[in-house]
């Protein structure tokens, strides 16, 4: 009796100390999904009551033009950041494990500035040194180009261009990742292998990278979950222009349901958009897991 007294006494504290993180969860993430999945099979406003539709909502984005744009840019986007964002951060990681002492830890404090910044104020700066008349790098760009280029007005520079800030902002938690991991990489694992004759470059692929492969299949995945969510350097930089060729889905759901007030057509993109991150982050995740085993 007195042991089953105890069992409701600690099931009781348990559910204590896990209740407020399920109700906030609930509060914030689930009743809200619930209500925008609800939403996505409306004619509704945003805010407030709504005709029943159906499917009605999903059959006009088949037909809809700035969706299918909208899909390619974030596709494209994705090809532009994800894989050279991670070698970038590898090879950053790389280097900066060579150092030692404070040199070490300043390296790694410069390269993870950027990512502590936010969104607007990355932005700025790199608004301001890609400016056509007055920017810093306008020389560095004409110097390859043979003259000034307005990167955030020109359709085939503003995706590549957005796509290097991102870099440039998000990159130094990737390269944080790398850093721990091959802190956990064993030092004697490379003498033996020194010891067995193997160079750098084999040491490389036969050791590091092998012990490396966890992290770097968690930091695709992350990377690729994060860029497919792009919005706020788009909706700064280029405000999905010009031409819509920075047009990408979270600013589409941006445009329907806070500037034409289409809360169901909005939840509806928002929806796709959620399935689309999760099947691909998990076939991407599943396929990196197979490829680490071989």
């Amino acid at each position: 009796m007195a042991m089953l007294h105890n069992r409701r006494k600690h099931v009781a504290i348990a559910a204590s100390l896990v209740a407020p993180f399920v109700a906030t969860f609930c509060l914030v993430f689930l009743w809200p999904a619930i209500r925008m999945v609800e939403l996505s099979f409306t004619a509704g406003p945003l805010i407030g009551e709504g005709t029943w539709v159906g499917l009605a909502n999903y059959k006009r984005l088949l037909t809809d033009n700035l969706f299918y744009t909208s899909l390619k840019n974030n596709g494209y986007f994705v090809v532009l950041t994800v894989v050279p964002t991670t070698a970038l951060a590898l090879a950053i990681a790389l280097a900066i494990n060579r150092l030692s002492g404070r040199l070490q830890a300043a390296m790694l404090a410069l390269f993870f500035l950027p990512y502590i910044l936010p969104v607007s104020v990355v932005t700025m700066i790199w608004t301001w040194m890609l400016d056509f008349q007055f920017g810093v790098l306008q020389p560095v760009l004409a110097f390859f180009t043979g003259k000034p280029v307005p990167v955030f007005k020109n359709p085939y520079w503003v995706m590549p261009m957005i796509a290097v800030v991102t870099i440039w902002w998000t990159n130094g938690f990737n390269v944080l990742l790398f850093i721990a991991g091959l802190r956990n990489i064993p030092q004697e694992l490379y003498e033996a292998a020194a010891l067995d004759g193997a160079t750098k470059r084999q040491q490389f692929f036969r050791v590091t990278w092998p012990l490396l492969w966890p992290v770097t299949a968690l930091v695709l995945t992350l990377q690729l979950i994060l860029q497919l969510k792009i919005f706020d350097q788009v909706y700064l930089m280029s405000g999905g222009g010009p031409f819509n060729s920075s047009y990408v889905l979270l600013l589409m759901v941006y445009r329907e349901a806070f500037q034409l007030n289409h809360g169901g057509y909005a939840s509806a993109v928002a929806l796709i958009l959620f399935v689309i991150i999760m099947v691909v982050s998990v076939l991407q995740f599943q396929v990196l897991k197979i490829g680490g085993r071989r």
